[in-house]
């Protein structure tokens, strides 16, 4: 323990430094969260559209001790964030797995679900409801079951177990868990189960045991959760996790007119897959302008908290509270908080804006009457602007630095013309990336 207070001490004195200058950029919210009468986004219990702006933090219950829980939703909660994807109980991406950080078992014994210690589930508890307390909502897998159903999940000990024993697990969870507002269910985990039967159970048993809040489910790569989990009713939330086009699978998404809101849950995480911050940027900002109702972010080692990972660090987590692409979510948080982003909606390439060429990113979305339009900009010298398909309005037009955060060359639109020529301020933003946020607003009167 003496090995870690000191640099958690220093660390948390900058994290507290950054409260008072973020405060007050990112309304409140209370829980629980519903969804809107559309079915579009959702909302807090005022009725109040909430952005969901997820960090993954799997470990976080195994991994890290109180004191290590305080400082990380101090900073995540400074930062902007308001979501955290959680493992309630870790099978292989902690440094004790399946023990938390004092040692506490899960289970009697291994992988027996019918037999859960409480003093496990109390630390579990104390952590959700401090997360609570910070403001966030936890998507909380009870039980990951695996990339592939291997070893990295609990899919084995879950098929073991069947759905008697997973029924009076989701029980106990419902029990220990029911009566916390800051929870959604996130059910699966990295893995299509061949056996559906088995999440129902668990699913089953929440239901049973009271347990509140909305459910979603967390897919393997690329499956298309409405196909695949087509005969549940309990799944609340649509879900994409990808590695390849995020805008383009939320598009997709978007367009088949589910009646669920999207949410991009996983994409390749800051410091992965030679992951940069323009790379989570590139697919925050791609999800929320093509139609889901929010997003996660992810870092590495940030997920893990340093212990067992996947891919190697060159930094711990500590190091990496502050990194370029959580700098970039916190200004992404503030760009979306100025606008009516629930009332944005999604365009194909080529209406209202276009890109000559066939290189760079163009997403773009605009309210139903024109007077907002917001596009992300990425590798490309100019866009097109076809202002007759804008609605007729006098813009106002604004450049935004998603590096930076900040806002730059504002100027008005000239009426009459057929097609107007917009370029960057430069060719790089203050990060070193190609990447910016075109804002168009229509003036009043």
């Amino acid at each position: 323990m003496m090995r870690r207070a000191l640099p958690i001490l220093l660390l948390a004195s900058a994290v507290l430094a950054l409260t008072p200058r973020t405060a007050d950029l990112f309304p409140a919210a209370r829980f629980p969260l519903q969804i809107d009468g559309s079915g579009r986004y959702l909302e807090d219990a005022e009725g109040k559209p909430f952005l969901l702006h997820g960090d993954t933090a799997w470990s976080l219950i195994a991994e890290l001790t109180r004191e290590e829980t305080e400082l990380y939703l101090q900073d995540r909660k400074a930062r902007g964030f308001n979501a955290l994807i959680v493992s309630l109980i870790e099978r292989k991406f902690a440094s004790n797995a399946p023990a938390n950080a004092y040692g506490e078992q899960p289970f009697a014994a291994h992988g027996r679900f019918s037999q859960p210690r409480d003093a496990y589930f109390d630390h579990a508890e104390w952590v959700l409801r401090r997360a609570e307390e910070f403001g966030f909502i936890v998507l909380l897998a009870p039980a990951y079951l695996g990339f592939g159903g291997g070893e990295e999940g609990w899919y084995r000990e879950v098929e073991a177990a069947g759905p008697t024993e997973l029924e009076a697990y989701g029980r106990y969870l419902a029990r220990r868990f029911g009566r916390l507002k800051n929870i959604i269910w996130m059910l699966g985990g990295d893995y299509d189960p061949p056996d559906k039967n088995l999440v129902r159970a668990l699913v089953s048993g929440l239901a049973a045991g009271g347990a509140g809040g909305l459910r979603t489910i967390h897919a393997a790569p690329d499956t298309i959760v409405a196909a695949f989990w087509a005969e549940e009713p309990w799944i609340d939330i649509e879900t994409v996790y990808t590695y390849s086009d995020v805008h383009a699978q939320v598009f997709e998404r978007y367009a088949a007119k589910g009646g669920r809101p999207i949410l991009m849950l996983e994409t390749t995480y800051e410091g992965e897959r030679e992951a940069d911050a323009r790379a989570v940027r590139a697919a925050a900002y791609g999800a929320m302008l093509a139609g889901a109702a929010g997003h996660v972010y992810g870092n590495n080692p940030m997920w893990h908290f340093s212990g067992p990972g996947i891919y190697p660090s060159e930094i711990g987590w500590k190091e990496a509270l502050g990194s370029p692409g959580a700098e970039s979510m916190t200004h992404l948080r503030r760009f979306f908080e100025m606008f009516p982003w629930w009332q944005l909606e999604p365009l194909p390439v080529g209406t209202l804006l276009e890109a000559p060429g066939t290189t760079g990113k163009l997403y773009v979305a605009s309210t139903a009457d024109h007077r907002l339009i917001i596009a992300y900009v990425s590798g490309l010298a100019q866009v097109i602007l076809h202002p007759p398909e804008a609605g007729g309005h006098r813009l106002n037009i604004r450049w935004f630095d998603p590096a930076l955060g900040q806002w730059t060359q504002k100027r008005n639109l000239e009426n009459g013309r057929p097609m107007v020529i917009l370029q960057p301020p430069s060719p790089q933003n203050g990060g070193g990336g190609e990447d910016w946020l075109l804002v168009m607003e229509a003036e009043e009167g």
